[in-house]
């Protein structure tokens, strides 16, 4: 998904990119106006800011790539009816050391 893509670079530049800067480091050979379009649609969404730098815009994203992450993740679960089927299928898929990090995180041990 392009608006992923977009905020995966904004992640990893770490500070406020323009368009053009953006449209650089993605994969694709996108039209700017593309990727004018994309950013202006995540701030519409609240998921980045833009402040005026010269003529035009520089970007960066407020929120964090796990907050997105778990806001998706969280967003899909609430979209199917076998929540349980769903959640059992995603702890099983998890490697022994997600396993263990989850079992952290609700307090059930190592």
């Amino acid at each position: 998904m392009l608006e992923d893509e977009v905020l995966a670079a904004l992640w990893a530049a770490g500070h406020p990119m323009s368009p053009g800067e953006v449209q650089a480091e993605l994969p694709d050979s996108l039209a700017y106006t593309t990727v004018m379009t994309t950013l202006a649609r995540l701030h519409d969404k609240g998921l980045v800011s833009r402040e005026r730098a010269g003529r035009g815009y520089v970007y960066r994203p407020v929120i964090s790539e796990a907050e997105y992450t778990a806001a998706a993740m969280t967003d899909l679960l609430h979209r199917r009816s076998d929540r349980a089927g769903v959640l059992a299928r995603f702890v099983c898929a998890l490697s022994p050391d997600d396993e263990k990090m989850l079992r952290r995180f609700l307090g059930w041990g190592s």
